[in-house]
């Protein structure tokens, strides 16, 4: 019993640890303005991108906003040509988004750009601590896998 709770102590404590800095690095990566968009377009456009053909509705539920909110935001993001409204081929009064061509660059660029602040960063690490960030990479990325199925 008493490893038990030493490892629940443990996990406990690496999770006390990790979750400031995942906020912070996250924070930092969502920070500036990159292609001409927000973090929260951008934000947007990655939803579109993997939901393609979501509602502002249902898009608004997701960023728990208002529809009259998300509207505003979404014409926003088409008036920039990132974004378009497709009527649905199943129900005609359905409109759904999907992203532009440009709106597809502008997430290639944000991504390019923020790739290339991470690495910035991961260039002032020991070799041994860039291989213990590496080796990790696998198990937080099975980690968001698990939060996602649960959604």
């Amino acid at each position: 019993m008493a490893a038990a709770a030493k490892q629940v102590q443990d996990v406990m404590a690496v999770a006390d640890r990790l979750r400031p800095t995942l906020l912070h690095l996250a924070r930092e990566l969502r920070r500036e303005k990159i292609a001409g968009v927000s973090p929260q377009q951008v934000g947007l456009l990655v939803s579109i991108k993997y939901a393609p053909g979501i509602t502002v509705g249902e898009l608004a539920t997701e960023e728990r906003v208002s529809t009259a909110a998300m509207s505003k935001r979404v014409s926003r993001l088409e008036r920039d040509g990132l974004v378009a409204r497709t009527q649905s081929e199943t129900d005609r009064r359905c409109v759904g988004l999907t992203l532009t061509d440009e709106g597809q660059r502008t997430l290639r660029r944000v991504r390019s750009r923020r790739t290339a602040w991470l690495a910035s960063r991961l260039e002032t690490l020991s070799r041994a601590e860039l291989t213990a960030i590496g080796a990790a990479v696998e198990p937080l990325m099975r980690l968001a896998a698990d939060e996602e199925g649960r959604r």
